[in-house]
């Protein structure tokens, strides 16, 4: 009996212990399939080697200026990609140290850390190795919480991060992990971290800075810098503690460094904030046309926000900047004058307008409002909408000195913002065409419109160039003929005119003979009206459109005065023809666009035409100087001063280089302009209200040389100050054997030392 119950003893055990390797044998063979399914996408579509060669990386473009700074980003997640050899050594020792401590050692999954995890429950921390967490990243995120769901996407990012270490160096992970990773405030990746936080490139990060990053990676909303600073602080501390564990930092250069702050320097990434913001939003308009006829090899379309192009344009940083303080220098002083005499004005901003065209005005800048389209979204009738504008809320609004908040009606801030003066300005090198500044208003978050290349106005006197360049192709004369300045009348049928036209200078005096280079030089109305009627309306038109003026121009003499709507962009265009010899050239504001890989796939080719020959368009020069040396434009070099100087933003400015310029002025002085030159660099400046009908009572301050002349002087005063700039200061070139007569005999002036009147726009329109 007892060898028989021995027996089967012998045999249970034996039983029990093939059941147990038959289990395991299952288990395992089960496991193995389980990995080999998942592999081939059985429980979910898996990366293929191609996905895995050009993972979907959603990178922002970037706007690059000529001088290689970002200017811009168009994304949806602002991230641009940066390389390894990029990145400060403590940057990858603190994320080594912190994330995963054996990154160089395992080939994906890190066995001991999963062991670890598993037995300890996951008690003693995670086991995701810095491959696996780009894994989730790159193609599934945060998956399912359901936990059968949750196995196998755990299956899957291993196999994902084996595969992931196959195909890439561990210097290319760290590289793809940092690009990818999201730290908040508008940040993902490295390097728009660094920009955000810090101002600078990762390159640049103190050892402070890249602890305080990573930091961040274990939770970016918990450890977020901006709302908690303590709880970031300590997590740096934790960073600086790894970095001491795995030897990169010594435990004395830990301890000094926990007792820094950090300091950040915040600048949050907007499209509606920055530097060049309406080039930017002009530049967006302009790729929305240029990636439907410049697709991939593949036939579909780029996208701007997703594909990670760099657009490398001709816009200079510096040059930018200059152009945009100058525009807020004098703007912020001169919109003080506007509102202190608005104070007297019971229709402010608006002058000399009925009731009927004011409310006209209101109702359309009501109806054109975000709020009215967020209503109108919400099905409110226009009734209810009206109301609502008539009802006091809180709300932050611009002014000179920084964001307010207050509380008016809406109807109101619509009155209050139509009293703001804008401006437009765009600089051009006339060479090359390529546009160096572009400047389309006061404030892009504010004034959306675009007073550079969307907005026309009536240029005014800035006009009178263009006739004068028919008068001496046409008529074979120089800046140094004579005519006379009188009384004048074209009558009614002449050059299509329908009612008899006697034009007169705005002081009703009249000079008897003068030189055309001193009746540009004060804007005289009847020369310009005189050489109209000798050339035709016609040839000024024909001459005009040659310029690169793309506007509907009226075949009416009147338009010798101004009474043409032009923008900005074109304006400078055709000015820059004339310091560029005669030639037109296209202003251009892209050099290339790359791909994501640097490959280049798009070079603008220059466009170009000639328009006058050399000597004419010297001729022009040689008048356009006479501006500046004794016209409407000779305050750019005198030092007097007198009653309104003080709304001469940066008077005197004292230049004694050659300029050539023009300043406008239109009816009621709505309009003020001014157009400069030196020999490589041709800027052109408006300024006025949005309506027309709101403006300065008087031409004192409305008049182009004190509403836009200033802003021309103080973005030249700033370029001449960086000598990197190169803008010059020499001569304009002379052809050689030059036919016209250009160097006219001039009486000694005056010095314009006391009264304000001697160099302003008194004979405009």
């Amino acid at each position: 009996m007892a060898t028989k119950k021995n027996n089967t003893q012998i045999k249970d055990i034996h039983y029990y212990k093939m059941k147990f390797w038959k289990i395991f044998a299952y288990g395992l063979v089960g496991v193995a399939l389980f990995f080999l399914f998942a592999s081939w996408g059985l429980f979910g579509s898996m990366p293929s080697f191609e996905d895995l060669e050009n993972p979907d990386s959603n990178l922002a473009t970037e706007v690059i200026s000529s001088d290689g700074v970002t200017i811009g980003k168009f994304y949806n997640e602002n991230r641009t990609s940066i390389k390894y050899k990029d990145l400060p050594k403590h940057l990858v020792d603190a994320l080594i140290a912190t994330e995963d401590e054996r990154f160089y050692e395992h080939s994906g999954i890190d066995g001991r850390g999963t062991l670890r995890a598993a037995l300890s429950l996951g008690t003693s921390g995670g086991a995701s190795t810095l491959t696996q967490q780009l894994a989730k990243q790159l193609f599934h995120g945060e998956g399912s919480k359901f936990f059968l769901f949750r196995i196998v996407q755990k299956a899957k990012e291993w196999i994902i991060a084996i595969r992931l270490e196959r195909q890439y160096t561990k210097n290319e992970i760290i590289a793809m992990y940092l690009n990818k990773a999201d730290f908040v405030n508008t940040a993902v990746g490295i390097r728009s971290a660094a920009k955000v936080y810090f101002g600078k490139e990762p390159r640049d990060l103190s050892i402070n800075e890249s602890a305080t990053l990573v930091g961040m990676l274990k939770n970016p909303s918990l450890f977020n810098p901006i709302r908690r600073i303590e709880k970031v602080t300590d997590r740096r501390n934790v960073v600086l503690g790894q970095m001491v564990k795995n030897d990169f930092l010594e435990p004395a250069a830990k301890a000094g460094l926990e007792k820094k702050p950090i300091v950040l320097n915040f600048q949050p990434e907007s499209h509606k904030e920055g530097i060049a913001t309406y080039f930017r939003e002009y530049l967006r308009e302009f790729m929305k046309n240029w990636v439907k006829e410049n697709k991939k090899a593949d036939g579909t379309e780029f996208d701007i926000y997703s594909d990670g192009l760099k657009i490398y344009t001709t816009i200079d940083s510096r040059v930018q900047l200059n152009a945009e303080d100058a525009v807020t220098s004098h703007l912020a002083n001169l919109q003080q004058e506007f509102f202190t005499q608005s104070k007297t004005n019971k229709n402010a901003p608006f002058v000399n307008i009925s009731k009927v065209e004011t409310e006209r005005i209101l109702n359309q800048a009501m109806k054109s409002s975000e709020r009215w389209r967020v209503l109108k979204a919400e099905d409110k009738s226009d009734g209810e909408i009206v109301k609502s504008f008539g009802i006091k809320t809180k709300m932050t609004i611009f002014t000179w000195k920084g964001e307010k908040d207050t509380i008016m009606t809406p109807m109101d801030s619509i009155r209050y913002y139509k009293h703001f003066l804008q401006a437009g300005l765009m600089a051009m090198e006339p060479q090359t065409g390529h546009v160096k500044a572009w400047v389309g208003g006061i404030n892009y978050k504010y004034f959306q419109y675009d007073h550079v290349g969307q907005g026309a106005r009536q240029v005014g006197s800035t006009f009178k160039p263009f006739v004068y360049a028919a008068a001496i192709e046409q008529l074979n004369m120089s800046p140094c003929d004579s005519i006379i300045d009188s009384p004048f009348t074209i009558p009614k049928g002449r050059h299509h005119v329908t009612e008899t036209w006697t034009p007169s200078n705005s002081d009703n005096k009249y000079r008897g003979m003068v030189t055309l280079k001193k009746a540009l030089a004060n804007s005289i109305n009847t020369v310009s009206a005189k050489l109209i009627d000798k050339v035709g309306p016609e040839a000024v038109v024909e001459i005009t459109h040659k310029l690169g003026v793309k506007s509907d121009i009226p075949v009416q003499p009147s338009i010798a005065l101004g009474a043409v709507e032009i923008t900005v962009h074109d304006m400078v265009a055709a000015f820059s023809t004339f310091a560029n010899q005669g030639v037109y050239i296209k202003p251009q504001f892209i050099t290339r666009i790359e791909d994501k890989n640097g490959v280049v796939i798009y070079e603008p080719i220059p466009e170009s035409h000639d328009v006058l020959n050399k000597d004419i368009a010297y001729a022009i020069i040689k008048l356009l100087q006479g501006v500046t040396e004794e016209g409407t434009g000779s305050r750019l070099r005198t030092q007097g001063g007198g009653h309104g100087y003080n709304r001469v933003t940066g008077y005197p400015y004292m230049f004694t280089n050659p300029i050539a310029g023009k300043t406008g002025t239109t009816q009621n002085q709505s309009d003020g302009w001014f157009m400069g030159m030196v020999p490589n660099l041709v800027t052109g400046v408006w300024v006025g209200c949005e309506d027309r009908s709101a403006r300065f009572k008087s031409i004192t301050y409305g008049q182009g040389a004190v509403a836009a002349l200033p802003i021309w002087g103080i973005f030249m005063k700033k370029n001449y100050e960086n000598p990197d700039l190169t803008v010059s200061k020499e001569e304009f070139l002379r052809p050689e054997n030059l036919s016209i007569k250009v160097d006219c005999w001039a009486p000694a002036r005056v010095k314009d030392t006391t009264d304000y009147d001697q160099s302003t726009d008194e004979f405009e329109l």
